[in-house]
């Protein structure tokens, strides 16, 4: 397979609010299929943009918009550093969802300008609670969500939630605690369009691309189950 051509580009936000910086990475043939990745809080780093040419590799035109745009526009952090860690937890303090699900918004259409019929949508962290917000206020074709912060105090939402959603549950996440995670399931397990696994004994960013968080068994499995949701959903 040849190298994924992948570029830094900008897309317009919604209501001619600015330009969102963003890296793509696109298949070796064109492709009506196309994957929003949604960054933890530690921006568009090494991680991301490797997420974002896997997806390249399976045939999907793949983006990763920056979301910290407004206000820390380009940063990269990781999360294994200490003052990284932070540094991001300042930046998931100002930030705002609201504004997180337009840009995912602004994703659907740059991607269907592209030629993308079908978009689906992959978060991580906030990433996650993103996907989850996506799933309720967008046209999105599918979505996917690792981890997802602070889902268990938006599920007034689920009602609108029309197209797939799978959510990957790690039992011992540090930053959901058992009591959410069961508001989690209560409220979204009978949901027809929802799908939710939980990985025993694993903990937050258990499927990082990378570093110390990584579980190497617990992320092939999310991942390949991750791969088949788009496979079955974005045929």
């Amino acid at each position: 397979m040849s190298d994924t051509p992948a570029t830094n580009t900008i897309i317009p936000a919604l209501d001619g609010e600015g330009d969102i910086p963003a890296y793509v990475a696109r298949p070796d043939a064109d492709s009506s299929r196309a994957i929003i990745v949604i960054p933890e809080i530690f921006g568009v780093n090494a991680g991301i943009r490797k997420k974002c040419d896997d997806w390249a590799a399976e045939g999907y035109l793949a983006i990763a918009p920056d979301i910290f745009w407004r206000f820390a526009p380009g940063v990269e952090l990781n999360p294994d550093i200490e003052a990284e860690l932070q540094e991001a937890f300042g930046y998931f303090g100002q930030y705002d969802a609201d504004d997180g699900v337009k840009d995912i918004e602004a994703a659907i259409r740059w991607l269907h300008g592209q030629g993308a019929t079908k978009v689906g949508c992959v978060g991580f962290c906030l990433g996650g609670r993103l996907a989850y917000m996506a799933a309720a206020r967008t046209d999105v074709h599918a979505s996917v969500g690792y981890y997802g912060v602070i889902i268990d105090q938006m599920l007034n939402e689920s009602h609108a939630i029309a197209h797939p959603l799978m959510l990957h549950i790690p039992t011992e996440d540090h930053l959901v605690d058992h009591d959410a995670q069961k508001r989690i399931h209560a409220g979204l397990d009978p949901h027809p369009k929802v799908t939710i696994h939980d990985y025993q004994g694993l903990d937050h960013g258990f499927a990082a691309t990378m570093g110390n968080r990584r579980n190497e068994a617990g992320a092939q499995l999310a991942d390949g189950r991750t791969r088949a949701f788009f496979a079955e959903n974005l045929a």
